[in-house]
């Protein structure tokens, strides 16, 4: 086990891809001066101008590239810088690469990781603070990945670059600059779910399902509920299609409640999906928290209106179990 940030994690499955398969390139604005965010520190020095490809600034032009490299046979990761921008190469997500495969009857495949940097960005405003995993999750054709610790985001990257479909990496924006413990050799199952909190010797009073950095807001409010008397079992959910429909429901039988919980909009979330389909399966009591259907503010009052916090998962959880 070897302590490493979110971002260095990245680089080091990325580059253990790139050193095991010569079809892994990767292409993008300002990949081969590391990326914004570091997630690609060391790797032109490493891998050469050729396989580390700096772009110019067109989201439709990389993106479109990355799905004929893909369809050529190599395999290429996307870079995109944030998910705000992608939305400019929507086209070739959604009716290029996702279809591919189905259209032409398997005979194309496009082995492609688009990494999108998601989710609120400190003092970033409305264009550049999005959770937009919803939209991919309604994409057939497409794997959703959304890794919140640093061992995730080794494993998940790893798994992600495997994959032989064309897969949205979703990795939180404000995750970058922290640290955990990886094992290099530790492997994840896409559509395989964490349990970050267990319940012992009793039936939880609530199971509770979250992803990417809000799990990390989830934890502290199941220790403060359970200095209370309640027990959660807290689920990271990891991938978002697929998504670990048994460990979910398995949870949410247990317990017989289930509390969904989500940065992005709640209107329309991907929780939705999840409450409801734990409903129909188990007949589960369901509550789902998520942000206000409003544009993430500039200034801290406004953009605070836009988080889930602490307080708001603990007072939900609470009065969902105790009314």
């Amino acid at each position: 086990m070897a302590m490493m940030g979110y971002a260095e994690a990245a680089v080091q499955a990325l580059a253990g891809a790139m050193s095991a398969d010569a079809r892994v390139v990767v292409l993008g604005e300002d990949v081969g001066r590391g990326g914004i965010f570091g997630q690609y520190k060391g790797l032109q020095a490493r891998f050469g101008v050729q396989r580390v490809i700096d772009t110019p600034i067109s989201e439709a032009a990389i993106l479109g590239a990355g799905v004929g490299m893909a369809l050529a046979g190599l395999r290429p990761v996307v870079e995109m810088r944030v998910v705000d921008f992608a939305l400019c190469a929507m086209d070739e997500l959604v009716n290029q690469a996702a279809k591919n495969r189905y259209m032409f009857g398997g005979q194309g495949r496009v082995p492609m990781v688009v990494r999108m940097p998601m989710g609120i960005w400190d003092a970033s405003a409305a264009q550049h603070s999005q959770s937009l995993e919803s939209w991919f999750a309604h994409l057939p054709g497409v794997v959703v990945v959304c890794p919140a610790t640093p061992q995730d985001n080794h494993a998940l990257l790893r798994a992600a670059l495997a994959c032989g479909d064309p897969v949205v990496y979703l990795e939180h924006k404000t995750l970058w600059g922290q640290t955990g413990e990886v094992d290099e050799a530790a492997t994840v199952e896409l559509g395989r779910a964490r349990r970050v909190r267990a319940v012992h010797g009793r039936t939880p009073d609530l199971a509770m399902v979250s992803w990417s950095r809000q799990v990390q807001v989830c934890e502290p409010a199941c220790a403060a509920l359970a200095a209370e008397g309640i027990e959660v079992e807290l689920l990271d959910l990891r991938t978002i299609w697929p998504w670990d429909r048994a460990a979910v429901l398995q949870a949410a039988a247990a317990s017989g409640r289930l509390m969904v919980v989500h940065e992005a909009v709640q209107a329309a979330g991907f929780g939705a999906e999840i409450a409801a389909s734990a409903a129909e399966a188990t007949g589960c009591r369901v509550r789902r928290l998520g942000a206000p259907r409003i544009p993430v503010g500039y200034s801290p009052v406004l953009e605070a209106q836009s988080r889930v916090h602490e307080r708001d998962i603990v007072e939900a959880a609470r009065a969902f179990v105790r009314g």
